[in-house]
C-alpha cells in the first residue's frame, strides 16, 4: 500500500512539473509570436505579396496608402518609407533633403514580381523635398516627382513633399451621414463652376500671384453660394499641375491638392468648411491624358509605363500630351484608387470626368492612319469602356451618394447606364447637345430666331436618355467665345434681356444646372485665369440686377420640387407651346411628383411686345406670378402687375381653359399653380 502511495504521489509530481513545463514553453511560444506579430503590425505600412498581388489585378483601391512616402519607424528608428512603382528601371534611389541630393545616397530594392521599388530613408522627415532618381536600362539617368506624392512643391518647383495625411481634422460626419442616402436624381443640384486662382485675388505685385489660401478661399466662397443659392460647388484645377493655363487639365500630381492654394490640411479644411455649410464639393477629374513634363509620368523609367506604348494610342496629336494604357491593370489601379482617394479621404462629393470622348474612342482628334483600330476594326477603345465601367462600379457602389458626371460630347449611348446593363456606370453626363443648340439660338438675332426655333426644342426629344447636367462651362467664355453677356445679340440693354430670357429658359428644361463663375453678374469680359473676376461690375446697376435675378432663378429652383424631382420622368415636362416659331414664344408646365406646386412658364425671346398674349393652360385654376424677369428689379421695366390671373374657358394652345397675360418684349413669367 506504501509502494503505491509512493508512486502515486511521484507520478503526480511528475505529471505537475511536466503540465509546468509545457505552460512556461507555451507561454514563451505566445509572447514571441505577439512580440513577431507585434513586429509585423509595425511594418505593416511596408508592400508586401498581397499588395503586389491586388495591384497586378488592379484591384488595390486603398495602394495610395503603401506607394509613395509615408512616415514609419523601421527597427526602433524614425524616417519615411518610400515606394514607387518602376518596372523598366535597372536601378531606382530616393534623393531628396534628407541626403543632399545625392543619387547613390539610398538606392531602394526591388520587389518581385511586381516591379514596385521600395526604401526606408532614417531622418526623412514631414516637410522635406524628394524625387526618385531613375537608372533607365539605356544608361539614362532620370528625376521624376512621386506619382503618388500627397503635396508638392509649388511651382516652377517640380519636388514632392514628405507629408502625413493620416491626420486629417474632419468635423462633417453629419454631412458624410446624409451623403449616404442622398438621391441627387430627385433632389436639386445646382453647380456653380470655381477656378479658384482667379475667383478672387488678393491685392498684389506685378511678380506675386495674390491667390486666396483654400481656408481663406473657403470663408469668402461658402458665403457667396450661399447667398446666391447653388447647392455644389465644382472646382477646377486641383490636383497638381506645372503649368497656370493648362487650368489644371495637365496634370503631374494625381493624388496632390495643388500647393499654389496651401497645403493638404488646408484643402481638407475647404472641404470640410464647404460641408459645415450644407455645400457639395464636386472636383474636375482628367484621367484622359497627362502631360510630357520631364518630371512627369511620361516615360517614367524610361519605358512606356503609365501611356500606351503604341504612339498611335498614347498620343493626342491635337493637345501633344501622352495617353493613360487602359489594358494595364496598374495603370486603372492609379486612377480607380485615386477617384477613390478623393471622394473617400478629402470627402469629395463628386468628380466631373473630363474628356471622356477622347478615352473612348481611338479616333478622337486623329486623322485616317493615325489611330489603330480594335480587335473588330472599330474605333470603340475596349479598354476604356471596361475601365469606366470598372471605375463607377467601385465609386458608386462604395460612396452612395456621391456623383460620377461624365463630360461626353459625342451621342455614346447608355453612358449614365448600368454597367450589367451594358452601360458605362456614371452619375450624370453634361448636356453638350443642348449646350450648343441653346447657344447657337441665344447667339442669333431675334429676327431670324423663328426659322430656328428647332434649337430649343429638339433636347427635348433626348432629354430622359441619359441623366443630364445643363451646362455654361468655361469652355463657352473663353478663346474668342465671349462671355455669356457678349453672345447676346443687340444693343446694351438687349443683351441683359436676352440673358435673362436664356438663363429662365435654362431653369425650366429638365436637367440639373451648372453655371461658370462670373456669368451670374454678366461678366463682360472673357475668362482668364491670369486675373480675377470684374467684381468691380457690380456697382453697376444693370450686373447687380443681374445677379439679384439669378439669385431669385437658384433659390426658385431649391424651394420648388416641380423643377428637379422629377427630372428623369417624362410626366415631369408638358409642352403648352412648342411650335410658336413666328412669336419665338415658348410656354411649357414643369410638373411636380406629387403633382402640387406646379409652374407655368412663358418665354418670349423677341424684342416685340404682347399685350395681348394668351397662354393655354392645363386646369381652371389660379395661377399665382412668381417670377417676372420683366421686374424693375432685375433690369426691366415693369413695376407693378397683377400676381393672380383666373383661367377662363376659352380655348387656346389646344387647352380648353386659358388665360392672357401682357407679355413684354423678352418677357419672362413663371407662374405657380
Amino acid at each position: 500500500m506504501a509502494e503505491r502511495k509512493v508512486r502515486k504521489t511521484a507520478g503526480k509530481t511528475a505529471a505537475n512539473t511536466t503540465k509546468r513545463t509545457a505552460t512556461k514553453t507555451t507561454a514563451k511560444t505566445a509572447a514571441k509570436r505577439t512580440t513577431r506579430t507585434k513586429a509585423a503590425a509595425k511594418e505593416d505600412f511596408r508592400i508586401g505579396e498581397l499588395d503586389q498581388y491586388l495591384f497586378s489585378m488592379g484591384t488595390h483601391y486603398d495602394i495610395y496608402k503603401k506607394m509613395g512616402a509615408h512616415e514609419a519607424v523601421m527597427n526602433g528608428k524614425k524616417g519615411v518609407y518610400f515606394a514607387v512603382w518602376a518596372p523598366n528601371a535597372t536601378t531606382v534611389s530616393v534623393i531628396g533633403e534628407f541626403n543632399g541630393w545625392r543619387e547613390e545616397a539610398n538606392p531602394m530594392t526591388r520587389l518581385e514580381p511586381s516591379g514596385i521599388y521600395e526604401g526606408f530613408v532614417v531622418g526623412a522627415k514631414v516637410g522635406m523635398l524628394y524625387k526618385f532618381f531613375i537608372k533607365t536600362k539605356d544608361g539614362r539617368g532620370l528625376y521624376k516627382a512621386d506619382p503618388f506624392a500627397n503635396y508638392a512643391e509649388q511651382r516652377p518647383g517640380t519636388a514632392s513633399r514628405i507629408t502625413d495625411i493620416t491626420k486629417l481634422r474632419w468635423s462633417d460626419a453629419a454631412w458624410m451621414e446624409a451623403r449616404k442616402q442622398r438621391d441627387n436624381d430627385s433632389l436639386p443640384v445646382s453647380i456653380y463652376e470655381v477656378h479658384p486662382g482667379s475667383w478672387k485675388k488678393h491685392p498684389h505685385g506685378e511678380d506675386e500671384d495674390g491667390f486666396y489660401n483654400y481656408r481663406e478661399f473657403a470663408k469668402s466662397l461658402a458665403e457667396y453660394v450661399k447667398e446666391m443659392g447653388y447647392t455644389h460647388v465644382e472646382l477646377m484645377g486641383i490636383a497638381e499641375h506645372p503649368f497656370d493655363g493648362s487650368w489644371g487639365y495637365q496634370v503631374t500630381g494625381y493624388y496632390a491638392p495643388t500647393s499654389r492654394y496651401g497645403t493638404p490640411e488646408d484643402f481638407a479644411y475647404m472641404v470640410n468648411y464647404l460641408h459645415k455649410q450644407k455645400i457639395g464639393v464636386i472636383l474636375d477629374w482628367v484621367p484622359a491624358h497627362f502631360p510630357r513634363d520631364a518630371h512627369g509620368l511620361e516615360e517614367f523609367d524610361g519605358g512606356c509605363v503609365y501611356e500606351y506604348a503604341d504612339p498611335k494610342k498614347g498620343e493626342h496629336p491635337e493637345w501633344g500630351t501622352k495617353v493613360f494604357d487602359f489594358g494595364k491593370s496598374e495603370v486603372k489601379n492609379f486612377l480607380i484608387a485615386n477617384a477613390l482617394y478623393w471622394v473617400e479621404h478629402f470627402h469629395i462629393d463628386g468628380l466631373r470626368v473630363d474628356a471622356v470622348a477622347s478615352i473612348l474612342y481611338l479616333d478622337y482628334g486623329r486623322e485616317n492612319g493615325q489611330w489603330t483600330p480594335n480587335i473588330y476594326g472599330g474605333n470603340k477603345n475596349l479598354e476604356a469602356i471596361e475601365f469606366f465601367k470598372h471605375l463607377n462600379s467601385v465609386v458608386l457602389g462604395r460612396n452612395h451618394g456621391a456623383m460620377m458626371i461624365a463630360e461626353e460630347s459625342t451621342a455614346w449611348p447608355k453612358v449614365t447606364g448600368k454597367p450589367e446593363e451594358d452601360g458605362l456606370g456614371f452619375s450624370h453626363k453634361w448636356n453638350m447637345g443642348w449646350m450648343n443648340d441653346f447657344l447657337e439660338y441665344m447667339k442669333l438675332d431675334p429676327y431670324f430666331r423663328k426659322w430656328n426655333h428647332n434649337k430649343m426644342t429638339f433636347s427635348m426629344t433626348y432629354a430622359y436618355a441619359e441623366k443630364y447636367i445643363l451646362v455654361l462651362s468655361h469652355d463657352e467664355v473663353v478663346h474668342l467665345k465671349c462671355s455669356m453677356i457678349n453672345k447676346m445679340p443687340g444693343l446694351y440693354d438687349d443683351k441683359f434681356a436676352n440673358l435673362r430670357a436664356g438663363y429662365a429658359y435654362m431653369l425650366g428644361h429638365p436637367g440639373k444646372k451648372l453655371l461658370f463663375m462670373g456669368q451670374e453678374f454678366a461678366q463682360l469680359q472673357e475668362w482668364s485665369e491670369a486675373r480675377e473676376l470684374d467684381w468691380y461690375l457690380l456697382a453697376e446697376d444693370k450686373h447687380q440686377q443681374m445677379q439679384n435675378y439669378v439669385k431669385a432663378l437658384l433659390h426658385l429652383y431649391k424651394k420648388t420640387p416641380a423643377l428637379y424631382d422629377a427630372d428623369q420622368d417624362p410626366c415631369g415636362f408638358e409642352w403648352i407651346n412648342a411650335d410658336d416659331a413666328d412669336r419665338s414664344i415658348f410656354s411649357f408646365v414643369r410638373h411636380s411628383k406629387d403633382g402640387k406646386s406646379n409652374l407655368l412658364f412663358v418665354i418670349n425671346f423677341t424684342p416685340v411686345a404682347r399685350p395681348d398674349y394668351r397662354v393655354g393652360v392645363p386646369k381652371r385654376k389660379q395661377y399665382r406670378l412668381v417670377l417676372d424677369g420683366d421686374a424693375a428689379e432685375f433690369g426691366g421695366n415693369t413695376t407693378e402687375r397683377p400676381v393672380v390671373y383666373k383661367a377662363v374657358k376659352s380655348e387656346c394652345d389646344g387647352r380648353e381653359y386659358s388665360f392672357a397675360y401682357d407679355l413684354p418684349a423678352y418677357g419672362i413669367a413663371i407662374f405657380k399653380f
